[in-house]
């Protein structure tokens, strides 16, 4: 204890300390939180809600590109599994060698809402690609690209042995 013009005062204790610098850290993190969240706002409204709940491909692809017109490339390479063993985590990766390349979807054409991600591809960027999508029971998977206002797309079956989505 140390006493100064009529005051005494004591060291803190040990847990006083802790919770003061536990309280410090948590405000520090919260902030950089929440700017985040308000920086990823914006871009999420940028994608249009209802490709997300459309239940065909030439619905999806309409309400996500603005055309349903798709074409076949080799230019558009996938992988994903020939047999995936748990529908709920199924890798699936996607690369272009296409110029301009703007934005990139992944679509699941048998489960309830086929678009199973979308990406917007910011100029000068690799369109590469890898995601675990979930998928309700054995479907075609298609990998498609935007490039130049064109879509160009990869697609491969994939059967589930256990159910992810369904």
């Amino acid at each position: 204890m140390t006493e100064i013009e009529g005051l005494i005062l004591s060291a803190p204790s040990r847990r006083t300390v802790l919770a003061a610098v536990a309280a410090g850290t948590a405000a520090g993190l919260m902030r950089p939180a929440l700017s985040f969240a308000a920086a990823a706002a914006p871009r999420a409204s940028s994608y249009p809600a209802k490709a997300f709940i459309q239940h065909s491909q030439d619905a999806t692809l309409q309400a996500m590109f603005g055309t349903s017109s798709v074409t076949a490339s080799a230019d558009v390479k996938m992988d994903a599994p020939d047999i995936a063993e748990n529908g709920a985590v199924v890798p699936v990766s996607f690369d272009a060698n296409a110029p301009k390349v703007t934005a990139a979807a992944i679509l699941a054409l048998d489960n309830p809402f086929v678009m199973a991600c979308a990406y917007k591809i910011p100029e000068g960027t690799s369109p590469a690609i890898a995601s675990r999508i979930k998928l309700g029971k054995t479907t075609k998977v298609v990998s498609v690209v935007q490039s130049g206002g064109k879509l160009m797309s990869a697609s491969k079956q994939v059967k589930v042995t256990l159910g992810g989505c369904g």
